[in-house]
């Protein structure tokens, strides 16, 4: 199993998505109280810790949110809990709470499903600045 920093939540993200890499940058913007910690999802990390919670990514083609010990959220559930940490005026994201998941799900694989078609592909993953090295799991 992959060494995993104590009181880190991971995020596993399509590293070839420009969208989602977009997203992991913005995410490490305000995480002022360093929640988190990245891995690509087609990372060897990333598979060991996929196999590990027995995700099926054929079905999934999400973001995950693992909290090591607790548990693993995906999709809508995933990014406004990752939003949530933020605090500030992040807190107003939960008003999107009140939305039934498969509501809030039906937009998120919507957008999930283009993002390559919308927002472009890598052709291999991110890699991290030697200052951002340290929020990403080898």
């Amino acid at each position: 199993m992959v060494d995993i920093p104590k009181n880190k939540k991971i995020i596993l993200f399509d590293g070839i998505c420009n969208l989602c890499n977009d997203a992991v940058l913005k995410v490490i913007k305000y995480d002022k109280k360093d929640h988190f910690i990245f891995v690509a999802l087609q990372s060897k990390s990333g598979q060991d810790i996929i196999t590990y919670l027995k995700i099926d990514v054929s079905k999934i083609d999400s973001i995950i949110l693992y909290e090591p010990g607790v548990a693993y959220d995906i999709k809508s559930t995933a990014a406004l809990k990752i939003m949530k940490d933020f605090g500030g005026f992040w807190v107003l994201t939960q008003v999107f709470e009140i939305l039934p998941t498969p509501i809030r799900d039906y937009f998120y694989d919507y957008i999930a499903k283009n993002r390559y078609k919308w927002f472009g592909k890598k052709e291999s993953c991110m890699i991290p600045t030697p200052e951002l090295k340290a929020k990403f799991l080898n």
